[in-house]
């Protein structure tokens, strides 16, 4: 068997690296020189170059004008924009469009897929906070409204009321849309498409600010309706989307902790001890070892979360991840001695984002959690 990447998918893979070419790290604003939010919008920039090349449309499916590839082919740009610590909501944004393809109305799709595809519409996704075996749709409720056209559970075409907090939104003041999970009276779960410009009213999004600096929101709605063709109903699109979600986030901390790799190793080859290199010590040698032997774990559990979507697989996944990541910063910073706290040098950029993606969707013992829950739901073979 063949478990290369196909053509496609290195396609994706190369057209980012050049997308990403033109982001210099040393520019990507700290959270150590200011503290608080580092910047009030995403880079519009980047997103421009990652619209010229074909990268936002990734996940549409090419009847609405993308590419129609699969969430390996995700990762393989995600795993890029690690690299450079991207400020763009990349991961929000093509996962609700591979969701939005699965479950969503042909309506729906039309109306929004191909803006998408285009770079108009950027989206973001609220339920990050959630870890491991939480359901993130559980602070946020959703019932029929007593105006609508519909039967009252939802159905024939009514409109929707929102009620709830959800903390932790990316980029929540400035996306264009926000795809929020809710849950009805009975418990079941859905996805809303919200326009917080469009509503009549009830949305408050306070500004929160995150370990890595991206100004983050704390959204609250208070009886915010929302019409019945927003909303995806299918019970399984909340579930699918946090999956996506998390394992985009496996994506970055994957890119994040090979590039602080190689400035590591840069970095203890050309520093002299002794009149050796710092590399030719056993000490520092078996160290770099052992983060590498991290990342490769980390690409292995990526690979099979991306490809099967499994709630086993991304919890394992995610597992190596935000463990992997945080100890690859930690050596890293270990081996730089001093000159990995000075602010001039980028390694403590990646410090924040690396702590801000190993807590994304869960630590790896909330997820330690889920899998002992998963495997223990599961009957004997």
């Amino acid at each position: 068997m063949d478990f290369g990447f196909s053509e496609e998918q290195e396609a994706a893979r190369e057209a980012a690296k050049g997308a990403f070419a033109h982001v210099a790290v040393d520019a990507v604003p700290s959270p150590a020189l200011s503290p608080g939010k580092v910047a009030d919008d995403f880079d519009r920039d980047l997103w421009g170059r990652l619209t010229q090349a074909d990268l936002l449309g990734l996940t549409v499916p090419a009847r609405h004008g993308g590419a129609g590839l699969d969430a390996v082919a995700l990762c393989l740009v995600l795993r890029e924009a690690g690299r450079v610590l991207a400020r763009v909501p990349l991961v929000e944004t093509g996962a609700a469009a591979l969701t939005l393809a699965e479950y969503g109305s042909d309506e729906l799709c039309a109306r929004l897929l191909p803006r998408i595809a285009r770079g108009e519409l950027a989206l973001t996704v609220a339920g990050q906070g959630a870890s491991g075996h939480e359901r993130p749709e559980l602070a946020v409720s959703a019932r029929p409204s007593s105006e609508g056209n519909g039967d009252g559970n939802g159905n024939g075409g009514g409109d929707w009321v929102l009620e709830g907090v959800q903390t932790a939104v990316p980029w929540g003041r400035t996306a264009d849309l926000i795809v929020v999970p809710a849950h009805t009276a009975d418990g079941r779960p859905l996805l809303a498409v919200l326009a917080p410009g469009a509503t009549s009213g009830g949305v408050t999004l306070d500004e929160q600010a995150s370990t890595n600096g991206e100004p983050y929101a704390r959204l609250r709605l208070d009886a915010v309706r929302v019409p019945a063709g927003d909303v995806i109903e299918d019970a399984a699109a909340p579930a699918h989307l946090q999956r996506l979600l998390t394992t985009g986030t496996c994506a970055l901390a994957l890119g994040l902790g090979s590039k602080v790799l190689e400035m590591t190793s840069a970095y203890v080859s050309g520093r002299e001890q002794f009149g050796f290199p710092v590399a030719t010590f056993q000490a520092v040698a078996v160290q770099s070892a052992d983060r590498y032997i991290d990342l490769r774990a980390m690409e292995a559990t990526l690979w099979q979360a991306a490809w099967r979507l499994d709630p086993a697989e991304v919890a394992v996944a995610k597992m190596w991840a935000s463990d992997g990541v945080r100890r690859v910063v930690q050596t890293a910073q270990h081996l730089h001695g001093g000159m990995g706290a000075d602010t001039d040098y980028p390694l403590h950029r990646f410090h924040a984002w690396a702590k801000q993606w190993e807590l994304s969707y869960g630590s790896a013992a909330a997820h330690e959690g889920a899998l002992g829950e998963l495997l223990a739901a599961r009957e004997p073979a």
